[in-house]
């Protein structure tokens, strides 16, 4: 385990520095805009481009703060809930994306689309460069707080990250309600992604990389699902615990960060009725999967919250303490 823990840590300073660029970036785009010499964001006024690109900046420094604090000996001082749930909503933004990233790239159509669109900001008139480090900065810090993530988990938390040794009640282990939940956004969004028109508004309006994203989306909502009833149910199964509980974690991460991003878009879009903006799915059926969606994340979040307190509250027996 202290191999494992070394690489952690060095993970956990990449994840830090591998969003500087896309934070630096981001400043430049808001003090350039102000000073007049960067263009506005193509379908944006200047009060929304200022607005989106702070809060992406603010969504930046908490990311590298996040980094930080998982290697940092402070950030074992932090509260677990705090850093618990900064490190949920990260990793739902960024690791849960990477499948998105290999696979947009497999079957891109030229168009410069990406998951990043819609949350940087960027447009047909950004350099090639800029994209380029904007990408690099979402998938090295997802691909580092992968690896950073779970050692720090297991550093903090080792016993609530350990297979429960005696069978537990559905009423201790938790609610069911968050696997249905999850399967109906996970089910229609893997249905618009193999073409379904049903709910769909503009069917003009998809190119490739929605239906990526809308698969992707898909995959991890129906693999949260599956997870947290292999988790609350009676039988015991013979998955691996970590890979359930990964599945578990970055499913109702992705599902509460990234539809939680997209709720309020789709509202304004709704009420606004903006000109340069649609989206192709009805907006009315959307905004329901998006809230049945941050609704479902926050559920499986706290089952699993709930499982891992009643076994860090367990003593450890001789038997069961890590050996690092």
């Amino acid at each position: 385990m202290e191999r494992w823990d070394r690489i952690g840590r060095v993970a956990a300073y990449g994840a830090a520095a591998a969003l500087v660029p896309y934070l630096v970036i981001k400043v430049s785009w808001v003090v350039g805009s102000l000073l007049g010499l960067l263009p506005v964001g193509q379908g944006f006024s200047l009060g929304g481009w200022l607005v989106l690109n702070t809060v992406t900046i603010g969504m930046a420094a908490a990311g590298i703060a996040l980094g930080l604090a998982l290697v940092r000996p402070w950030g074992m001082r932090i509260p677990g809930r705090l850093v618990g749930f900064f490190a949920w909503v990260g990793s739902g933004f960024l690791v849960s994306i990477l499948p998105f990233v290999v696979v947009s790239a497999l079957v891109n159509t030229g168009t410069g689309s990406s998951a990043g669109s819609g949350s940087s900001g960027g447009d047909a008139a950004m350099p090639g460069w800029e994209a380029v480090l904007l990408q690099c900065s979402f998938v090295g810090t997802g691909i580092a707080l992968a690896v950073a993530l779970p050692a720090y988990l297991w550093r903090r938390w080792p016993r609530a990250l350990r297979r429960p040794e005696r069978p537990r009640t559905r009423t201790s282990s938790g609610p069911l309600w968050p696997a249905v939940t999850g399967a109906v956004p996970g089910l229609a969004w893997l249905y618009w992604a193999a073409g379904g028109l049903l709910g769909i508004s503009y069917r003009d309006e998809r190119p490739a990389s929605w239906h990526v994203l809308a698969g992707v989306s898909a995959c991890w909502a129906l693999a949260a699902s599956f997870a947290v009833l292999a988790l609350v149910r009676r039988r015991p199964t013979r998955l691996p615990y970590p890979l359930l509980l990964a599945l578990a974690w970055l499913g109702s991460g992705s599902m509460f960060a990234w539809s939680g991003w997209r709720l309020p878009a789709t509202v304004y879009v709704a009420l606004a009725h903006p000109s340069d903006v649609s989206y192709p799915e009805n907006v009315a059926v959307a905004v329901a999967l998006h809230v049945t969606a941050v609704l479902t994340g926050v559920g499986i979040m706290r089952t699993l919250v709930r499982g891992g307190s009643e076994r860090a509250s367990v003593p450890d027996s001789p038997s069961s303490r890590p050996s690092g």
